[in-house]
């Protein structure tokens, strides 16, 4: 007999149900944010257990790495796409739980993926650097427009990136050069970090054979081509392109009836951070690559410059799928035949 088990998790507590193929309730109990207090309750259930449902919140990745490694089998449910039920006076946690054990059971749960910890890791290294880099942006950009307004000079964003204690001689009021010293501090302690981040990511992924294939497409440098292949992760989990390029934003979300818009889907289904690298890579390849220039003039014409950008960015995700599923380099005739 399988027994269906779906956990509703807390940012302090979690609520797990067990219920068996009669949607009778077998095991229902709260129970603390303690992995090893949750595997003990579960763990006279594991050898029947079908598998264990958790929704992908904001702190799922504790819970599913314990579980996993204790040997359960994972099921990671996706909040937006599960149907919620209709009809009911009172709803609590538990009846939250046994909703998902009862979708289980059926067979319709909507699952995403769970990646795997190892590579997990380092996609999140990743994303830390981008946010490091965004915030040294802020620093840049406020250090510029201080310096502008108080002498009228215009200081090059990659001048200012070296951070050099001569930039200080700007100013002669000594509030003035604090406040810039406080901005030169910052920028050069976030460009240690992000250039530790960059050789230790680098490292880890010098023979991965999805990255080294991305660096064939014109445009993609190391940051872009590392971007793309660590939020990929296992390409086969997209059967085709058009799933893959939906998961990088970069089909539009209209719903039509009758060939009549009537209004829009949820536009941030998908990954944002592959739908930033492959607009990142279309204003790359414009600079690099003729016949993708071409491309984008002639989209621009017939709409406008940002429809233009996200035309050549489906394109260039839907090239760098085939280059990762069949692991090729690009061909832009293949791409722009």
């Amino acid at each position: 007999m399988s027994l269906f088990c779906a956990i509703d998790l807390h940012s302090n507590n979690s609520v797990a149900v067990i219920i068996d193929p009669q949607d009778n309730i077998v095991f229902q109990r709260r129970l603390p944010n303690d992995i090893e207090v949750i595997k003990a309750a579960l763990r006279p259930f594991q050898a029947e257990l079908h598998a264990v449902a958790v929704e992908s919140t904001f702190n799922w990745y504790w819970l599913v790495d314990g579980l996993q490694a204790a040997g359960f089998e994972l099921m990671l449910v996706n909040p937006q796409a599960v149907q919620q039920y209709q009809g009911l006076k009172h709803t609590d946690d538990v009846s939250d739980a046994r909703w998902l054990a009862n979708l289980m059971r059926l067979g319709i749960l909507p699952t995403g993926y769970i990646y795997p910890f190892e590579e997990r890791t380092l996609r999140d290294l990743l994303r830390k650097r981008l946010l490091l880099v965004r915030e040294r942006a802020m620093h840049l950009i406020s250090a510029q427009s201080q310096i502008w307004r108080s002498t009228s000079q215009r200081v090059d964003s990659t001048e200012l990136k070296r951070a050099q204690p001569e930039l200080l001689k700007v100013f002669d009021h000594p509030n003035l050069r604090r406040a810039l010293h406080c901005h030169l501090v910052m920028i050069r302690t976030l460009n240690e970090q992000i250039q530790m981040l960059e050789r230790q990511i680098s490292q880890q992924m010098r023979f991965n054979k999805a990255f080294q294939m991305l660096l064939t497409v014109d445009g993609v440098g190391p940051t872009l081509g590392l971007t793309i292949a660590l939020e990929t992760g296992d390409i086969t989990r997209f059967p085709t392109v058009g799933r893959y390029a939906s998961y990088c934003r970069c089909v539009n979300s209209r719903r039509l009836s009758n060939g009549k818009a009537k209004g829009q889907n949820n536009t941030r289904n998908g990954n944002k951070y592959l739908g930033w690298a492959f607009v990142e890579l279309a204003l790359s390849i414009i600079r690099h690559n003729k016949t993708a220039h071409r491309f984008y003039q002639r989209k621009r014409a017939q709409r406008n410059g940002a429809l233009a950008t996200k035309a050549l960015a489906h394109k260039m995700a839907r090239a760098c799928y085939y280059v990762m599923r069949d692991q090729v380099p690009f061909d832009q005739t293949r791409l722009f035949a």
